[in-house]
């Protein structure tokens, strides 16, 4: 079944170009699919013609008849007085209605209630029920502890929160209606890395629909399970996640390059034999005919267009002087704000080479930390850069003294060096032509990161310090960013929610929780394997120790009781040793967070098949004692 179809759509906000020109996709039911594109593809303005809050020029939109649709980026207006439990609660309004219908059924109904009344408040029931009526306050609670909105915040004006507050309370609120297809515009953004992880397991067991804009990556594998990408105001197709997109679309590259390549030594070689017929037949016919025959050959070839290669940086980082180990050292390091304690007595230390995430829910304190360090805020503990240690700061919002400036007299007034040069290092960014004669005022805040980014580079860097670097970034921009940081050999400590930067960067993981930094000295994956296995200890029922009671001696009591004990006990004893050797595998697998999940599911799923055989045994043994 199709839950969206879009057919020969065309937009245009230009009379010479379309954006969307002649677009046309189905999404069936139950898929999940990635729509990617770069900055300005028309990603956002589908999704807006899609819910119909902006027109198009033709083409045709249609949603499976009876579905409901909901969107991420559409925050509706709530009256002033709206808490967030209000607003929350605005999910069930169907719900309400049927309960309040309800009531004035219960006020009038006696011992001598008509038919009709008993049927329709049956009828009700049934409605309030299926719909999730009476789970309302457990799915509320579960979907808000999902995504980190507390019970205070929950009691707070839905006006006084902030741009990423509001989003993540408008998704919860989305989720909470039960919607059939859901329309998501990078929802993982204002997200803490817990709350993204629980949207993608969320997402997983929906049963819906869902088409979703993200420049998360780490979120698309594991989401999506088809990619559709916006080029040209065209779409192509990919049957997979993320990282299939990526290799799928270098075969397709490299399959038309050749099939290109292929076609034009066809035509150069039948166009040289062409030149030479087309002389010789200047006096002969039987000739000239042939060269018309090679004329009309050639015109019939199917032309393959030479794929486009994506431009790329050109851009490493200066050669280092210093090679030493020591980097930074923190020795009882602390910082409290309005009473607040954010971290206290950190120890840690920094060595040459290394690549260090701080990773910490919003609000624990991390950019606070990374400016602690670097002197720009103050705190208590000691704190000491390696001799002749050189480092750089990238903060997450990017400040330029004269904005005014273009980005070739920032260049020239900043570092100091010609015009030739810093064109180049621009060049080098992707700051070429005319765009060098923009103002930085004018640039967005990806490209301002990137030519913040460029500056960094020319500087011998021993310390590299980024606050949120792929921020605002689209996906090429992140790939470039990622490109320039391979090259990169010095120590490199690092803020971000890029769950796939952090992954392909990080060979340690310090965090940030309950004001201390706890150190993990491993990569992101092993880093998420410890921590999942360290919940599932924590969220396991602590399993009271059963002492086996000694196998009653019957006294005339059931024989089939008896033999039915003595099966139990073989089986519980198969059971436990199964249980036992799931620790095993669990421990072999602590380097595989999706094995290690799976494992633990497993095994609590046997506990609790052994919790219900030693009832039964107890069952049992109650009856032999008590002669039944």
């Amino acid at each position: 079944m199709i839950d969206i179809s879009v057919k020969d759509l065309v937009k245009s906000f230009d009379e010479d170009e379309n954006l969307l020109d002649g677009i046309s996709f189905d999404v069936q039911s139950g898929e999940r699919v990635g729509l990617l594109g770069k900055n300005g593809a028309g990603k956002t303005t589908l999704f807006k013609i899609l819910t119909g809050e902006m027109d198009y020029n033709s083409g045709e939109i249609a949603f499976a008849q009876g579905k409901k649709v909901g969107l991420i980026s559409q925050i509706p207006v709530y009256p002033a007085a709206f808490t967030v439990n209000d607003v929350l609660r605005a999910a069930f309004s169907s719900l309400d209605k049927i309960k309040a219908r309800m009531r004035q059924l219960e006020k009038t109904m006696t011992e001598h209630t008509p038919k009709e009344v008993l049927s329709e408040y049956d009828a009700l029931t049934s409605r309030f029920e299926a719909g999730g009526g009476y789970e309302i306050d457990t799915e509320t609670d579960k979907i808000c502890n999902g995504l980190m909105i507390s019970q205070t915040q929950r009691e707070q004006l839905f006006s006084s929160l902030s741009g990423g507050e509001k989003t993540r309370v408008n998704l919860a609120r989305l989720l909470l209606e039960k919607t059939d297809i859901l329309l998501l515009d990078e929802p993982t953004n204002h997200l803490d890395m817990h709350a993204v992880e629980w949207l993608e397991e969320y997402i997983s067991r929906f049963k819906g629909t869902v088409l979703t804009i993200s420049h998360d990556r780490y979120f698309l594998d594991r989401v999506v399970n088809r990619i559709i990408e916006i080029s040209n105001g065209k779409a192509e197709f990919y049957s997979g996640n993320y990282s299939f997109y990526v290799q799928e679309k270098q075969a397709r590259f490299e399959l038309q390059l050749k099939q290109y390549e292929k076609e034009q030594a066809k035509l150069s070689q039948l166009g040289f034999t062409l030149e030479r017929m087309k002389g010789w037949g200047i006096n002969n016919r039987t000739l000239y005919r042939r060269a018309m025959s090679i004329q009309h050959r050639m015109d019939r070839i199917e032309k393959t267009d030479k794929p486009k290669t994506e431009k790329t940086m050109r851009a490493r980082f200066a050669e280092r002087d210093f090679f030493g180990d020591e980097v930074l050292s923190v020795k009882g390091l602390g910082k409290a704000f309005d009473g607040r304690t954010l971290f206290h007595d950190v120890d840690l230390q920094v060595a040459g080479g290394e690549r260090i995430a701080l990773l910490g829910d919003n609000g624990t304190g991390k950019t606070t930390f990374l400016k602690v360090l670097l002197g720009e805020e103050a705190g208590v503990g000691k704190i000491k850069f390696g001799p002749t240690v050189k480092w750089a700061y990238l903060p997450q919002i990017i400040h330029f003294e004269h904005p005014e400036r273009t980005l070739l007299d920032t260049m020239l007034y900043e570092k100091n060096c010609t015009v030739q040069t810093a064109r180049d290092r621009l060049g080098a960014y992707l700051f070429e032509g005319e765009d060098v004669f923009k103002t930085v005022s004018s640039l967005s805040g990806g490209e301002q990161s990137r030519l913040r980014l460029c500056m960094l580079m020319d500087e011998k860097i021993d310390l590299l310090i980024l606050d949120e670097p792929t921020n605002h970034l689209d996906l090429a921009s992140r790939e470039w960013v990622e490109d320039a940081l391979e090259e990169y050999e010095g120590a490199l400590l690092f803020v971000s929610h890029d769950r796939y930067f952090v992954d392909k960067f990080a060979t340690r993981v310090w965090e940030l929780s309950d004001g201390t930094i706890r150190d993990f000295p491993c990569g992101y994956e092993k880093y998420r394997s410890i921590k999942a296995f360290e919940a599932m200890q924590i969220a396991a029922p602590v399993k009271e120790k059963r002492e086996k009671k000694e196998k009653p001696k019957p006294s005339g009591g059931s024989k089939a009781i008896e033999k039915k004990i003595k099966s139990m006990e073989r089986e519980i004893e198969k059971q436990e040793t199964l249980v036992a050797e799931y620790d095993e595998k669990i421990a072999a697998a602590s380097s595989d967070y999706q094995e290690l999940t799976r494992l633990m599911e497993e095994k609590q799923a046997e506990e609790e098949k052994l919790t219900g055989m030693m009832d039964e045994w107890e069952a049992l043994s109650l009856q032999l004692e008590e002669g039944v």
